[in-house]
């Protein structure tokens, strides 16, 4: 086990909670945000234990180098003023709920430390016997270049209905940069999803202070179709996404209405939130404590593929593609189907088709990939002069694929 935590803390993969840890998110302003936050910005960790027992949780902060392959070269205290490896000392127990949990939160900065450089960064929560409990990551960037995005329709014909394509500039003006074409790295994201991260692009060419990054094939991401959205912020009550609500013998079953696979279909605009989630009481003041859990059941008409997985995610579950969220196939109502215990609020979730080793069929999607999918991108500019130690995060762009261009 010791070894295991250690090779996931040495590579940055992101660890996946146990059953009773729930919502973990990265919060502004009493909202679920994308994990980028300016050098100095305030922002905080938060997330549900259902055992309610009050259980002591630490953390850590380790930063690392663009790819996520490995630490940095730098000590702890030459990114961190101050020290980690703290208790959560913030956190309340649930209010007026069915479901009994016990909600932390963890603000940065904090009296204990401060991060003073930007990055990437993963953030290791751990139990009183150090065992590791779950990692997140998140990034701190600085605002020192302009990248501009442009979302297009691929040149590829064969796939120009179903792929986005990023074409990307980065004006860097008088900011010193060395030898920008080695020096200079980039990562491409969709919807916060980093399993199908884009990096290791270099510019094409450069002109003036602008590296011009105009690539075809190595830039483009398969366009998918907007989320399914959950929309139980009045756990009793039905809506144009819930069909049915039960009482369990502890909790509210939230059935949903049966989706059908929306491949080959016409493309229909419904607006979503990008994969993301918020939590919401609507009849309560402050939901991160009096929202309730429910049992949410999944139904997917599609037929049986024995060779294939189906799995149902979103920022919900960090995308993840852990047995948890996979659908099991019932011979009896010929349906894909799922119960999960999740928060209340807005949630947006999709279907997701695997192999049997867990790799995504992108092409062959559930619910097709158009080009008119309003998606959120997201390029993260990084920089490792020649004589530095760690890739800086010198630039960030966000937007959508609403105006997408021929």
């Amino acid at each position: 086990m010791l070894f295991c935590q250690i090779v996931l803390a040495q590579s940055g993969i992101e660890q996946e909670p146990p059953f009773n840890i729930k919502t973990i998110s990265f919060v502004q302003n009493r909202n679920n945000v994308v994990p980028y936050f300016k050098l100095g910005e305030v922002f905080e960790l938060q997330f549900d234990d259902l055992y309610g027992d009050e259980s002591d949780y630490y953390y850590t902060i380790t930063q690392y180098n663009y790819d996520w392959s490995q630490p940095t070269n730098l000590a702890k205290n030459e990114y961190l003023n101050g020290m980690d490896n703290q208790r959560i000392i913030t956190y309340e127990n649930s209010f007026n709920t069915l479901q009994l949990y016990s909600h932390y939160v963890q603000r940065f900065p904090n009296q204990y430390n401060q991060i003073t450089k930007s990055g990437n960064y993963l953030i290791t929560v751990l139990n009183d016997e150090n065992e590791i409990v779950f990692s997140r990551r998140f990034i701190i960037y600085e605002e020192l270049v302009n990248p501009k995005i442009l979302i297009k329709r691929t040149r590829d014909f064969e796939n120009r209905a179903g792929k986005h394509n990023i074409e990307l500039s980065i004006n860097y003006g008088n900011y010193l940069l060395q030898n920008p074409i080695e020096n200079v790295k980039v990562t491409l994201i969709q919807n916060a999803n980093w399993s199908n991260s884009i990096s290791n692009i270099k510019p094409q060419y450069t002109l003036g202070t602008e590296l011009i990054y105009r690539y075809n094939k190595e830039t483009q991401f398969w366009g998918g179709n907007e989320s399914y959205s959950i929309d139980n912020k009045i756990i009793r009550a039905t809506n144009n996404t819930v069909a049915m609500v039960t009482s369990g013998e502890n909790l509210y079953n939230t059935h949903l209405y049966v989706n059908k696979p929306r491949k080959n279909q016409i493309y229909t605009y419904f607006p979503d939130i990008n994969g993301n989630f918020y939590i919401d009481n609507i009849n309560t003041e402050k939901p991160a404590i009096q929202a309730d859990y429910s049992w949410v059941y999944f139904s997917l008409d599609m037929p049986f593929a024995a060779d294939k997985k189906v799995f149902i995610n979103g920022m919900f579950n960090n995308y993840s593609l852990s047995d948890e969220y996979k659908m099991d196939f019932n011979k009896k109502t010929g349906l894909y189907e799922k119960a999960l215990l999740l928060k209340q609020g807005f949630t947006n979730y999709q279907y997701v088709l695997t192999d049997k080793n867990g790799k995504i069929d992108y092409e062959n999607a559930i619910d097709g990939n158009y080009f008119e999918t309003d998606n959120l991108y997201s390029v993260l500019i990084y920089y490792q002069g020649n004589n530095e130690r760690y890739h800086r995060v010198i630039g960030l762009s966000v937007t959508n694929s609403l105006n997408i261009q021929n």
